[in-house]
């Protein structure tokens, strides 16, 4: 077999903020099912770079590539590099995100805007790109959140972003019949992650650990395992939101 046909035989995966957290941890599950990994991060380039080089040490094949999840145009390069440098794109995980927590009362309403433009149009404009452009056999899978069935307080402004991206993705679904290609979202419950840690003091944090039958956080291994079933095997759970959360809901 030739090194050309190897190449075109081989599953490609875009995934949005693959440089930290969940989108990292998930990048390199991929890596580890022979997966080749298009990292898009956002402003870190020393985090995405050492997300490609822990893939290259693995075995993996990687890039980085920066790109703002809300501007089509910087999305439709991030897709142009995939499809340069191996050939296609196979799998997106829109794992980028923000979150910024108040009561909706107190809520900033610049802080809603950015919220919006990333989790809600950076959403679109992915989605818009991936349903252009996998291949047949491919999966999108998106991100909403747990806090969307937990109506927790202060969560107003997040979950409704969250809430827009679980009809975006049941929708989508539908409107790629005979594409062959999966639309689903995963909902992490409450998970270890710099963005979920951020502002919660120790109380909060083992609170809400405590709320799962599981009596723990999650971890981002968790939620990546999750992401390879939908990414790889599971080509009849289409149109579907999982709630990967210990229980908790």
């Amino acid at each position: 077999m030739t090194e050309q046909t190897t190449t075109a035989a081989r599953r490609v995966a875009v995934v949005t903020g693959g440089s930290r957290g969940i989108g990292r941890e998930s990048a390199e599950r991929l890596a580890a099912d022979g997966i080749a990994l298009v990292i898009n991060y956002a402003g870190n380039r020393t985090e995405a770079e050492a997300a490609v080089a822990a893939i290259a040490a693995a075995g993996g094949e990687a890039i980085a590539h920066r790109a703002d999840v809300a501007d089509e145009v910087a999305v439709a390069a991030l897709f142009d590099a995939a499809e340069e440098t191996f050939g296609g794109v196979d799998v997106v995980v829109h794992a980028a995100g923000a979150m910024t927590l108040a009561p909706l009362v107190d809520m900033d309403l610049d802080a809603l805007d950015r919220m919006h433009r990333t989790n809600i149009r950076g959403t679109f404009v992915v989605d818009q790109q991936a349903a252009r452009r996998l291949r047949g056999g491919g999966a999108i899978i998106n991100f909403s959140s747990s806090v969307l069935a937990l109506a927790l307080p202060g969560y107003t402004a997040y979950a409704a972003t969250k809430g827009a991206v679980e009809a975006m993705t049941l929708i989508l679904a539908r409107e790629l019949r005979g594409r062959d290609i999966t639309v689903n979202a995963v909902a992490p419950g409450p998970t270890a992650t710099a963005l979920f840690l951020d502002g919660k003091d120790e109380a909060t944090i083992e609170k809400l650990a405590g709320q799962a039958p599981l009596e723990r956080l999650g971890t981002p291994q968790d939620i990546a395992e999750v992401v390879a079933f939908l990414a790889g095997p599971a080509r009849w759970v289409n149109g579907q939101v999982v709630r990967a959360n210990g229980g908790i809901v």
